[in-house]
């Protein structure tokens, strides 16, 4: 295949992962970023510690999708494996972590960006910061704002790969929704995910907001049946409660919020013991006074303090009531934290919109990948790898494209 001029906007772990496979198979590649510099969610991700995949399972792993149907092919090509391998080739060495995360061995995502970078320039891939994207011309041509005015580039193909609606400031500001609607691609709505939940505290619990919540569960209910557990930390806010145990619940109770006007998170503030032996521990003992007795329990600080918000004073002796609380606790939740304050967005281009290999119907030649595809899912590495994946499968759908457009006999 000759030399085809390819242009991806949104240069994110799925934009630079295109670029990656596209500039390999020769390819002239321009990738186009609004912001000043490149991968700056990326960075933020890996802030704390760059979580970049998982280990478990691919059956496993792939339940952690609502679409894991369709991310199935595109995860399958590119696994935790082959991301593993990938970083590898850039001389970065990686960890799987006691909880099944792979992590880089230095544990940031600055090293490996910019080893990332000079591969990509050394293989002659141009990067254009401050390119804000405006849409199509006529003739189907890119429309760009710079600070040196409007700039039109011609592509053979073109890789979109502009995030979802959260952490605008770094460059998911979700305006591209606009300029597809508008060219007939439909768009579920953009809606947060993996973050925060409102709830009222009383001024009981202001000392304590701030404090993990450690060593719990949680699950979300629908009548008598569970519709998701989680096992994992939460702090309370000012605002509610988020953490990790809330991110890997927040789809469920996204669509609980959204059908009911609110939601109940149920939390196991001690899920090591169960109910009757709890109760026992809670008798109280000789002169020993009720926060010794709940502190051996392991009712200490904030999870002593939960039960005193929820259960009423005169039924603090009461072993059965306090320990049905632990073991049950309801915490009502009214609505999500702002879509800009959520790590992830839920909703975007819909399956229908798209080809089987990532092509919009409504715009020949024109390709989606990584978050603005409408896929949800927790973090803990997956968000990643299928931003990672559909950005090596949309990569080889405008590969297999052009292939089949050389080859038309001519007309």
């Amino acid at each position: 295949m000759k030399p085809q001029r390819i242009a991806i906007i949104g240069a994110g772990p799925a934009g630079l992962m295109a670029a990656d496979i596209l500039s390999a198979a020769g390819m002239s590649v321009d990738v186009y970023e609004s912001k000043p510099s490149v991968g700056r969610k990326f960075l933020m991700a890996g802030k704390g510690g760059l979580n970049i995949t998982h280990s478990e399972p691919m059956a496993d792993f792939l339940r952690r999708y609502d679409q894991s149907d369709w991310l199935h092919p595109m995860i399958s090509g590119f696994d935790a494996n082959a991301i593993r391998a990938w970083m590898e080739s850039l001389g970065v060495s990686s960890f799987i972590g006691t909880s099944g995360r792979v992590f880089p061995t230095e544990m940031k995502a600055a090293p490996l960006l910019r080893r990332w970078l000079s591969g990509l320039k050394k293989r002659g891939v141009r990067v254009h910061c401050r390119h804000y994207w405006q849409g199509f011309n006529e003739d189907s041509s890119l429309r760009f704002a710079t600070l040196e005015g409007e700039k039109n580039v011609a592509a053979d193909a073109t890789i979109l790969a502009l995030g979802g609606g959260s952490w605008a400031s770094l460059g998911s500001d979700g305006t591209w929704v606009d300029i597809l609607t508008s060219k007939e691609v439909k768009i579920n709505p953009l809606l947060p995910s993996n973050c925060g939940f409102k709830s009222v505290w009383s001024p009981f619990m202001h000392s304590h907001l701030g404090t993990p919540l450690k060593n719990i569960s949680g699950w979300v209910e629908n009548g008598a049946v569970k519709l998701d557990a989680s096992s994992s930390e939460a702090v309370l806010t000012t605002y509610g409660i988020e953490g990790g145990l809330v991110y890997a619940l927040s789809r469920s109770l996204r669509e609980e919020i959204i059908a009911h006007g609110s939601a109940t998170l149920y939390l196991d503030l001690l899920p090591y013991i169960n109910e009757t032996a709890l109760a026992l521990q809670l008798i109280p003992s000789g002169k020993q006074s009720i926060d010794n007795t709940w502190r051996k329990a392991g009712l200490e600080s904030v999870k002593a303090a939960l039960i005193r918000e929820a259960v009423p004073k005169n039924s603090w002796n009461d072993p059965s009531t306090v320990a049905a609380y632990v073991k049950r606790y309801p915490l009502k939740l009214s609505a999500m934290q702002p879509i800009d304050e959520a790590i992830s967005t839920a909703g975007g281009v819909i399956r229908e919109a798209l080809t089987e290999d990532l092509m919009l119907r409504a715009l020949p030649n024109v390709f989606c990948a990584g978050e603005m595809l409408d896929w949800d899912a927790p973090t803990g590495g997956y968000l990643l790898t299928a931003s990672f994946a559909s950005g090596v499968f949309a990569a080889n759908g405008v590969l297999k494209t052009l292939a089949k457009e050389e080859n038309l006999p001519n007309q």
